[in-house]
């Protein structure tokens, strides 16, 4: 039997759903049937960060530029900001996660979501990376 290494044996481990698009950063988006767009960090994000103990939420109705500062998760190891993927207004934010941060790690791609952004005028998913293209870029 091969041995795998442990890095190979993560990257399996870790997914990329291809419903969503992503970005550099490490954010996922999914646009929702109301036109909202769900906002969270990829499993690669909350893996290389380690368990959530703490995640400060954007205010609701707060205007956000793509690429902007937005949110903070922080774990035992460091601090990270969040970046709205795209421009918008935050209409909801993931109240759960001020008492369970560690949820993001759980379920990053769906009860772990962040907050929801009501895109601008313009605003589209499309130029965000697809699960492929992320998969090959962030490695």
């Amino acid at each position: 039997m091969k041995n795998t290494s442990l890095r190979t044996r993560l990257e399996a481990a870790l997914e990329f759903p291809d419903h969503l698009r992503y970005t550099l950063s490490h954010e996922w988006a999914s646009q929702e049937p109301d036109g909202d767009v769900l906002v969270g960090i990829s499993a690669l994000a909350q893996d290389s960060l380690g368990e959530l103990v703490y995640v400060e939420l954007p205010s609701l109705g707060k205007s956000v530029a793509a690429g902007e500062a937005c949110a903070v998760v922080e774990s035992t190891k460091a601090a990270s900001d969040v970046y709205a993927p795209i421009a918008g207004e935050v209409t909801a934010v993931n109240e759960a996660l001020r008492n369970e941060p560690q949820t993001v790690n759980a379920a990053p791609y769906t009860e772990g979501w962040l907050f929801r952004i009501r895109p601008a005028v313009g605003a589209d998913l499309s130029a965000l990376l697809s699960a492929q293209d992320y998969q090959a870029q962030a490695h």
